[in-house]
């Protein structure tokens, strides 16, 4: 095949094949090792975002990816060019996002070249599938095997394209390749026998939906086979907003349970656990899942069963499946409880939401509560929105107050604990949604690692909201080491205009240090157009309930 008269090449052919498989947005930062290849899929109908960085640019695609659903695509050059995106990497590994990094690769002859890094076992150390394009014939199947692999292994799948090959000329593939997707293998009979018999059986079952089952769409599935078994609903951190409007939904499982979840969760009998990892995170270290409980862990990932807490039951399937071959198990048996779903538990759900939650605001005098401003701007914002969260130490109040309709559009950044990434991956999720107001939960440590990215979102023009909870320190590192005794002198800073900082970069933004400062979020939210930052200077003596308990375990 020719492009404009010219012989088409091996990184042409692999950016026109992916393009014809269905990417339809890349994020990248270009270098000489990845331009062919993302011009090729431009031609094909791509859109390409240019990120400031590549950690950015790869939260962006994950970002995108979570809220699309599809996988996300991000084009970055050999050598450093990976290895500046690697904690996003790691990052969309661990949050099991499907996701395909086009990344340029020295030729294997070029012992001595300054980009040289082993790029496979680079790949693979922080979770991700490593793939290679091999050779000039096989170029198109290895990239869309890469593909595939991204799409049906829910995981990043680093696609290496060595620069000596990229320029080989094409050869051309007769017949176009088709990616068949494999029918989910129904769940074995006696797995589904035995959960029903469990819940059967059962007085108070909790059904904990974790990543996997939003990955599965297995959201209304739980939903009907709680209502059916009398369960209670609950979630991990990384999948709010599944169970969104049904009155059994306790919300959170972990760190940021309300008291009321905290108080309901250890008393369940049975505990079904769908595409959740059950982590110390996810079970406030083993103490929201009672010893009487037994446990049931569904997952598409043998690894993750019984990885961190023993399990009595363990079913490798899809998590939507077996939650509709379990529901119709019950049907056929005329099975209908009540089960956890009583008036008293209904009621303490209804009133004891966190906002209901008494505590003494902060007076501090220049500082807004965290909470204070978490719940004005919750009563600022549509029911129709994303919402992107930062880790740090403030990362807890939005989880708490903030809510979405759709757990898609919740992106908690996250999996590997690591500051700064929250920026880009709302930027990709406001790209993917532009329609919709798209908030980024921040802390001003975040805000700093990533501040090159306002640039982005000032281009993407997005509505996109960066909420700051500015404490101007390190907070997580203040409030559990000042405790001890330990210097904090080292993780605090002088107090930054991060207004002025965001405004430099072409982004709207405001100073707030009373709820009553959020009024232009107001307007903002009823006519507003692009990005606008809102710095909420927190008061930095507030700890968050959580953060001693998150400490326990690292």
């Amino acid at each position: 095949m020719s492009i404009e008269g010219r012989q088409e090449t091996v990184a042409a052919a692999v950016g026109r094949r992916l393009a014809a498989l269905g990417v339809e947005m890349v994020f990248g930062v270009v270098g000489s090792g990845n331009l062919v290849a993302t011009e090729a899929l431009q031609r094909g109908g791509a859109r390409f975002f240019a990120a400031r960085h590549e950690t950015g640019a790869m939260c962006m695609a994950d970002g995108w990816a979570r809220v699309t659903g599809r996988v996300g695509v991000c084009s970055v050059h050999q050598g450093p060019g990976l290895t500046n995106a690697v904690t996003g990497l790691a990052e969309a590994a661990k949050a099991r996002t499907p996701l395909l990094v086009i990344a340029g690769d020295t030729p294997g002859a070029a012992l001595t070249s300054n980009f040289r890094i082993d790029q496979h076992d680079l790949a693979n150390s922080v979770g991700a599938i490593a793939e290679t394009v091999y050779s000039a014939a096989t170029a198109e199947a290895d990239a869309a095997r890469a593909y595939r692999r991204a799409a049906l292994e829910r995981r990043p799948v680093v696609l290496n394209l060595p620069i000596d090959l990229q320029a080989q000329p094409a050869v051309e593939v007769p017949e176009p390749l088709v990616l068949a997707v494999p029918a989910t293998p129904a769940p074995r009979s006696e797995e589904v026998t035995a959960i029903a018999d469990l819940l059967q059986g059962a007085q108070r079952p909790v059904v904990i939906a974790g990543r996997g089952a939003v990955l599965g769409g297995a959201g209304p599935a739980l939903a009907a086979l709680g209502a059916r078994a009398g369960a209670l609903l609950a979630n991990s951190a990384m999948a709010q907003g599944i169970f969104h409007g049904d009155p059994w939904a306790l919300r959170i499982s972990g760190g940021f349970a309300s008291p009321v979840a905290a108080e309901l969760l250890p008393q369940a009998d049975v505990v079904l656990a769908f595409g959740a990892a059950l982590n110390h995170w996810t079970t406030r270290h083993g103490e929201l899942i009672g010893p009487q409980a037994r446990v049931v862990q569904v997952d598409v990932d043998p690894r993750a069963i019984g990885a961190n807490r023993p399990i009595d039951l363990a079913v490798v399937g899809d998590t939507r499946a077996v939650a509709e071959a379990v529901d119709a198990e019950l049907a056929v048996r005329g099975h209908s409880a009540t089960g956890y779903r009583t008036g008293d538990v209904g009621a303490q759900l209804a009133a004891r939401r966190w906002r209901d939650e008494p505590y003494a605001p902060s007076t501090a005098d220049g500082f807004v509560d965290p909470r204070d401003f978490s719940i004005a701007l919750a009563d600022l914002l549509p029911s129709r929105k994303t919402v992107a969260i930062d880790s740090g130490h403030f990362m807890g109040w939005p989880a708490m107050f903030l809510e979405v309709q759709d757990a898609r559009h919740w992106v908690f950044m996250n999996g590997f604990q690591a500051v700064g990434l929250g920026l880009a991956g709302a930027i990709g999720a406001a790209i993917a949604e532009p329609d919709a107001i798209t908030v980024a939960a921040l802390g001003d440590g975040g805000l700093f690692f990533a501040l090159q990215e306002l640039d982005s979102a000032a281009r993407a023009g997005a509505k996109l909201l960066v909420a700051v909870y500015d404490d101007a320190a390190y907070g997580a590192e203040v409030h559990h080491f000042g405790p001890m005794g330990h210097a904090t002198d080292t993780v605090r800073f002088p107090d930054a205009d991060l207004a002025a900082a965001a405004r430099a970069h072409g982004v709207q933004a405001i100073t707030v240090r009373h709820v009553d400062d959020l009024a232009p979020v107001a307007d903002w939210v009823r006519s507003g157009t692009g990005p606008m930052l809102v710095d909420a200077k927190i008061d930095p003596d507030i700890c968050a309930d959580w953060l001693q308990e998150a400490f326990r375990a690292g």
